[in-house]
């Protein structure tokens, strides 16, 4: 009995999974907005001591001021809907799960950035604590449904799922420690690449999705 013709995406699917790609390739050039508000902040500011969000603060002081906080906070929220509906347009191949984490991830830095440090802690840690729980899950999601159809890559996503989430809850228990800043970056920036390569991977292999859902 012949094996059912493979279904292909029709052109409007093929259009959104490209726009859904661009959205994610985009993305690292985040990490450039933070080393921009940094340099305009007075008082010093330390990437290795001092959290993200101390440049997103809204006030000033005479030990510190951040005079660029909008677009930190801007580019939290712009940055955070790339990451969301980016994963939306790429739900074929990315899978509902993968979908959904990032999707959660990208309203939590949306959220975190309508909700400055200095404004109401709380709210900031609450707003910003989804990100960093949902985004290396979803690398260890994704890298775990990729083992067979691209081990290397599926490598990659697991070993960055294992480091992001390491460091996610060393940033959590470490709180103002002297690291604290490198630890929250190592939590966030690999992913930024991590998915940068996945919507590559996507795009060079457009006629294929990248998992079976």
């Amino acid at each position: 009995m012949p094996s059912p013709p493979v279904r292909r995406p029709g052109r409007a699917a093929h259009a959104a999974a490209g726009w859904g790609a661009v959205a994610l390739l985009v993305r690292p050039a985040y990490i450039a907005t933070e080393f921009i508000v940094a340099a305009a902040t007075t008082g010093g500011y330390s990437f290795v001591a001092d959290s993200v969000s101390r440049l997103g603060e809204v006030g000033c002081t005479a030990a510190y001021c951040s005079p660029r906080h909008e677009l930190m906070n801007l580019s939290f929220i712009g940055f955070g809907l790339l990451l969301a509906v980016g994963a939306l347009l790429l739900t074929r191949s990315l899978g509902w799960w993968v979908t959904a984490l990032l999707a959660v991830s990208g309203l939590s830095s949306v959220a975190t950035g309508l909700a400055p440090l200095d404004r109401d802690a709380t709210l900031h840690a609450l707003a910003a604590t989804p990100l960093f729980v949902a985004q290396p899950v979803a690398l260890l999601v994704l890298g775990a449904r990729l083992r067979r159809r691209d081990p290397r890559l599926a490598r990659g996503l697991l070993a960055t799922g294992a480091v992001t989430a390491a460091a996610a809850a060393a940033f959590v228990l470490s709180g103002e420690g002297t690291i604290s800043g490198l630890l929250e970056r190592l939590a966030l920036w690999p992913v930024l690449v991590a998915l940068a390569i996945v919507a590559w991977t996507g795009m060079r292999r457009s006629a294929v999705p990248l998992t079976q859902r």
